[in-house]
């Protein structure tokens, strides 16, 4: 059962070993239209048995295959005719995007296309990585610096990007030689199955991919199987300490992209209706349900009631909307348990002592599915609980400050560091506040994206970086060969 314009040819299998097969839990995953709330896809749960299976296959791919050897460039070659596979289901991949967690119909293809682009690009890094440097040494007649793949990767995707992540991690870890076992999130196994199918249809071989969607339970066991050298993970920073932790017992390396409570730093001299159309417009931005949404915005004091009412302004003018609806700016948020923690902490604002100045509701004329109207906090302390956790939802807190040092203190005021902004005109004061803002990211009027560039957070916002060639470098071991005589052929 797949969402109508949706074709997966083995929807009740899991993908082990380069075949096709069914989960010895015998169990399956129910996927739900925040729209509309019905079920429109099942698909096989993988248990703990079948992780075990999964990594083994990985295991012996990566020890005994040929795809941890095959020179760089003709891996990129294979990542490419993934690639054009992927592309030409770009239509396909949209339309599970919209069904799974109703983002909107109207910007899903231009974004399901930018990550493939991003594929092409990790996967010209075959050709122009470092993989081998030759270096004199002081103590030695030349030194051979290599560049090897990790190992078994596991890469476990969130459900509000499911495609782009996913592809990322498989991209850098098959371009690295590693093999990998996808884990997508259990709410949107969708597009890991149309990876899949690519990868087969490629020509990857056997057991370098394989697929495995799960709920919890199982998703830890694969991150403790010893059998997997490096997990590689986007999502919450609660799930990221507990991956942190079991990778930390045995060593095993880990990326983790974790979540944010990003600032935005309005700056005196940029307009008041300018930063209340970038506030108010990019919160609304897939529900809020974006790592590196900015759902902090701090302006001085004696700006900072007529920033509100304008916020709100442009907020009660946001079209709330079905997915499909190509008019609609704000869709459902993906899942009912998102609904009911973004009203739990609407609920938490309101005790806190803020302004609740518009929103907070579930639009009056909307009576089925998940949906939540834009919502701004006014007068916030940075130190409640609206402030300082990660809401995943269309709710902006309005920080005042005293100046710009004390925005600048406010921003680092918190224990992540994903993304940031400064709204000015002039770019050589974003440039220096930014350099003064504790985060991984920081853009200049906006909550901006530059893919194949480097992202990632400082703090509890994560560890290690992907995009460019730095997102490459954790999924490669560095080796040094310490030589008498230069080799011939390296």
């Amino acid at each position: 059962m797949t969402p109508e314009g949706v074709t997966i040819r083995n929807p009740d299998k899991l993908f082990i070993g380069g075949e096709w097969v069914a989960p010895l839990s015998g169990e399956s995953l129910e996927v739900v239209n925040p729209n509309s709330e019905e079920v429109i896809a099942r698909v096989a749960a993988a248990g703990d048995a079948d992780m075990d299976r999964a990594v083994e296959a990985a295991r012996q791919a990566f020890d005994h295959g040929p795809w941890p050897t095959t020179p760089p460039a003709e891996r990129g070659k294979v990542l490419m005719r993934m690639a054009d596979i992927l592309e030409k289901r770009v239509p396909e991949i949209a339309k599970a995007w919209v069904a799974q967690i109703g983002g909107l119909a109207a910007r899903s293809e231009g974004m399901q296309m930018g990550s493939v682009m991003g594929m092409r690009g990790i996967a010209a890094l075959g050709e122009q990585f470092p993989w081998v440097e030759k270096k004199k040494g002081q103590m030695v007649d030349t030194a051979v610096i290599v560049r090897e793949p990790v190992g078994v990767v596991a890469g476990i995707a969130p459900w509000n990007a499911p495609f782009g992540i996913m592809l990322n991690k498989v991209a850098y870890a098959l371009i690295g030689g590693n093999t990998i076992v996808m884990k997508p999130s259990p709410e949107t196994p969708l597009e890991a199955y149309i990876i899949a199918e690519a990868a087969e249809e490629a020509g990857l071989p056997a057991g370098v991919l394989n697929l495995v969607p799960a709920d919890r339970g199982p998703s830890d066991h694969l991150v403790n199987n010893p059998g997997v050298d490096k997990v590689s993970f986007t999502g919450s920073t609660v799930a990221g300490k507990r991956i942190a932790e079991v990778c930390g017992s045995r060593i095993a390396r880990c990326t983790l992209e974790l979540g944010g409570k990003s600032a935005a730093i309005v700056r005196d001299d940029f307009p008041i209706e300018a930063a209340a159309n970038i506030l108010g417009n990019t919160i609304t931005v897939l529900s809020g349900q974006v790592c590196a949404m900015l759902s902090r915005a701090i302006v001085t004091k004696d700006r900072h009631d007529e920033l509100a009412e304008a916020i709100a302004k442009v907020m009660k003018g946001i079209k709330i909307g079905n997915s499909d609806d190509p008019e609609a700016q704000l869709g459902p948020l993906a899942m009912k348990r998102q609904l009911e923690r973004v009203e739990m902490y609407i609920e938490e604002g309101k005790k806190s002592g803020a302004d609740l100045v518009t929103g907070g509701q579930r639009p009056a004329h909307m009576n089925k599915g998940y949906f939540m109207e834009p919502t701004l906090f006014a007068n916030v302390d940075n130190k409640s609980r609206i402030a300082q956790e990660e809401i995943f939802g269309p709710v902006l807190c309005l920080i005042p400050a005293e100046d710009e040092e004390d925005a600048i203190r406010i921003a680092n005021e918190s224990n992540y560091g994903l993304n940031g902004a400064v709204m000015t005109g002039d770019a050589q004061a974003a440039y220096d506040v930014a350099r003064k803002v504790r985060t991984g990211v920081v853009g200049q009027n906006g909550m901006r994206m530059e893919f194949g560039m480097p992202f990632g957070g400082f703090k509890q916002s994560g560890i290690g970086r992907e995009g460019g060639e730095e997102g490459l470098w954790p999924y490669v071991e560095t080796k040094t060969i310490l030589l008498d005589a230069a080799p011939a052929v390296v």
